[in-house]
């Protein structure tokens, strides 16, 4: 299927920039509640060390978290649960309902032990009904990332 427009990203970031000021988060984070990860233990944070990439089988660097009903808008919290400074490379998605996705972060965050980090608020694509939110921590072009932990969750926010 396919992703959501050029123009239809455009728009969400946007959105997603005008959002971004301290008004808009703090009134997004007072009616957020906590999305749980696929396959978890039944809390809303996970915690994982980033492993190395692999060739044959997968890596541990995708955490999902199911959307079970409508939000205005998503929030992922990141913090490092490292003893040392270490550079977290990012990115988070958008999953559809009918297969696509879009892609909302595409960074490396430079974190420091304990440092937490908030990424959004992320509107809603109209049109299109969010099955998941994923957090992607990890990439090939970083191998100097492997080793580092964290701890990641979700919210939804109406």
């Amino acid at each position: 299927m396919p992703s959501c427009s050029s123009s239809c990203a455009s728009a969400v970031v946007a959105v997603s920039l005008l959002l971004s000021g301290a008004a808009g988060k703090a009134q997004a984070q007072s009616q957020c509640r906590s999305l749980m990860p696929i396959g978890g233990t039944g809390e809303p944070v996970v915690q994982k060390r980033i492993s190395a990439d692999r060739l044959v089988g997968r890596t541990n660097w995708n955490t999902d978290f199911t959307v079970d009903r409508g939000f205005s808008n998503y929030l992922v919290k990141l913090q490092s649960a490292s003893t040392g400074r270490g550079t977290f490379p990012v990115a988070v998605f958008l999953r559809f309902t009918d297969g696509s996705n879009l892609q909302l972060v595409n960074q490396s965050l430079t974190l420091a032990p304990q440092e937490q980090r908030t990424l959004g608020p992320f509107p809603t694509v109209p049109g299109k009904r969010t099955s998941q939110v994923n957090v992607r921590l990890g990439a090939s072009n970083m191998p100097g990332s492997t080793g580092f932990s964290y701890r990641v969750s979700a919210e939804g926010c109406l």
